[in-house]
């Protein structure tokens, strides 16, 4: 029973729930991030008092799609940088010993002496911090113990510390059948899952790059566990790199597959929000208030050209008396009698009232006497 792929089942669930609460979660984190990011973009690069683009119009969505693909592409290097301190924060046995990964048994004993003399329990006179010596110096045992066994320093190099519990393995092919069980039962428990995420609609984008991302990361994984020495890119390629992050550690084979299974992860949910946004450009359909708002600013732009036109004819109509002074005021008094002239015939209240003012002047009613019949 101790041999059972529980990992392999917990890693099936730990991908069912990061994908879902990734997808739902980036969902809302991109939508916020994105409308933010593009009002701070006009915010910075149009000059106050120039139009900005308004929603629903091609150049808004162009900008919006371009920002939303830095959105993810940013979230994809923070996962990125997350999964690989959350590495080395957890360690390995070689780093709790304070040695190189292609140390020998002599150089394994030599330093678990150098720690014995300092972090030895009965070296430490303080009761309440024995038991957290004690525990500590149980664990340097264990790595001890580990690397200095060739078979389960092979095992935990590939496939880490949950080796541990499989007390039935005892020999390199015992653990590489159960790691190769593992492996069975997580990637095609995986690849359900992906199944019926994209049956359901959660993840529709780049299906076939999906599978075979997690076909070549099962292939890799396998040529890691079944290779007597580390895998090439390991050697040849990360640790080199990493080589030069000053206190970053160097991986062990599990650790670079680990970091791998999460960025496999990320992937998909990346391909699924990038996929979209990588087809032709629409522009999406103005709602109501964009309709109402659009005619509007085309309904002042036509009043202020007929303003600037009634003003040109004017000072047309003007010209001739622009250096008399008196026949100006002449003009705009008569302008002015002719104005509320017109007003006052066009208004049927005012034609009425004035009726009446005058057929009380005829008939010498006294005021207030026709309202009062």
């Amino acid at each position: 029973m101790d041999q059972y792929p529980l990992a392999a089942i917990e890693s099936i669930n730990y991908t069912i729930v990061y994908s879902l609460c990734s997808t739902f979660g980036f969902d809302l984190f991109n939508i916020l991030v994105t409308g933010w990011a593009q009002s701070a973009f006009y915010a910075i690069w149009i000059r106050a008092g120039d139009p900005k683009p308004q929603p629903g119009t091609r150049q808004f969505v162009q900008h919006r799609r371009r920002i939303n693909i830095i959105v993810i592409v940013a979230y994809l290097l923070y996962t990125i940088y997350e999964a690989d301190f959350q590495l080395r924060m957890a360690g390995n046995f070689y780093q709790d010993l304070g040695v190189n990964l292609g140390v020998e048994e002599r150089g394994i004993n030599s330093r678990f002496r150098r720690l014995t003399l300092l972090h030895h329990p009965d070296k430490v006179s303080n009761d309440s911090n024995r038991s957290i010596a004690e525990a500590y110096y149980v664990h340097l045992k264990l790595c001890r113990d580990v690397l200095m066994d060739p078979t389960k320093r092979f095992a935990y190099d590939r496939l880490g510390p949950e080796i541990l519990s499989w007390q039935r393995s005892t020999t390199i092919p015992d653990y590489i059948s159960t790691g190769i069980r593992n492996l069975f039962v997580y990637y095609a428990g995986t690849a359900g899952v992906l199944t019926l995420l994209g049956f359901l609609g959660y993840i529709k984008q780049a299906a076939f790059w999906r599978f075979f991302a997690l076909a070549t990361l099962g292939i890799f994984e396998l040529h890691a566990l079944t290779s007597p020495t580390f895998p090439g890119i390991l050697t040849k390629v990360v640790n080199p790199v990493l080589a030069f992050i000053p206190l970053h550690p160097q991986f062990l084979p599990f650790q670079l597959l680990s970091l791998l299974r999460k960025l496999i992860l990320t992937l998909f949910i990346a391909f699924s929000q990038i996929g979209p946004l990588l087809g032709p450009l629409e522009a999406a359909p103005p709602t109501d208030d964009q309709v109402s708002q659009q005619q509007l600013q085309r309904l002042g732009a036509l009043a202020g050209a007929l303003e600037g036109e009634s003003n040109m004819l004017m000072a047309l109509e003007m010209t001739p008396f622009a250096n008399d002074e008196s026949a100006m005021r002449e003009m705009r008094s008569r302008m002015k009698k002719f104005l509320v002239d017109n007003t006052i015939r066009s208004k049927v209240e005012v034609r009425n009232a004035m009726g009446e003012a005058i057929a009380r002047r005829r008939q010498g009613v006294p005021h207030g006497a026709v309202g009062a019949r």
